[in-house]
């Protein structure tokens, strides 16, 4: 079987490439996440001339929304691209809708309103457990607050999404983004732990400068 199959037809001729690549971490997660350092390295090694940002996003919705625009506040709008997993798939959809910019979504979360409002209380932090933090119940409205319409160029955006994904429901991503690339797993989990195995779809997609 193979181990990701792409769905949609090849993206048109875009002569852009990405100088300025901005990578999103999910719920409880860090920049320490495997994929997020899997990537660094990719591309410190074969993209020496791509500006790479990691930040650690802070709880609230709000302000993790602040800071990535302050983050990529004077980046080209032409030149840059986002990475999102999970909860950052989420944002990265918004930064998209919003700058017209590639984007490749990992295991997005579709409804995160929806599925954290289960979460509401003391969290611990995925690579530090005696890190804690609180997710307060206004942070749903935060993140109702930051959902967009449909993607205004949906082939810019190719969706990574696993059917073995004990999180979130694959079919829901798909469903969530009509017209663009789906490079769908078969099997594999919400952590996209064979990512190794799909780093090369994602890369292509990017159009990282070298």
């Amino acid at each position: 079987m193979l181990r990701g199959m792409t769905t949609v037809a090849a993206l048109p001729p875009d002569p852009a490439t990405v100088t300025h690549l901005l990578y999103l971490h999910g719920f409880r997660s860090s920049p320490r996440s495997f994929k997020a350092q899997m990537m660094a390295a990719r591309v410190a090694r074969d993209h020496p001339r791509v500006t790479w940002c990691c930040p650690q996003l802070p709880p609230s919705p709000a302000a993790a929304w602040a800071l990535i625009e302050q983050t990529v506040a004077d980046w080209p709008r032409a030149a840059m691209a986002v990475v999102g997993s999970s909860l950052g798939g989420f944002y990265a959809t918004r930064l998209a809708a919003l700058t017209g910019c590639r984007a490749v979504l990992l295991n997005p979360a579709v409804d995160p309103a929806r599925d954290l409002a289960a979460h509401i209380g003391e969290q611990t932090a995925w690579h530090d457990p005696e890190e804690r933090f609180f997710f307060r119940p206004e942070y749903v409205l935060e993140l109702r607050e930051l959902v967009v319409s449909p993607l205004p160029d949906p082939a810019r955006v190719l969706l990574v999404a696993a059917t073995g994904d004990e999180v979130l429901d694959w079919r829901e991503m798909v469903a969530r983004y009509p017209g663009s690339p789906h490079h769908i797993v078969p099997g594999s989990d919400h952590a996209l732990s064979d990512f190794a195995d799909h780093l090369d779809a994602v890369i292509d997609h990017l159009r990282l400068a070298r």
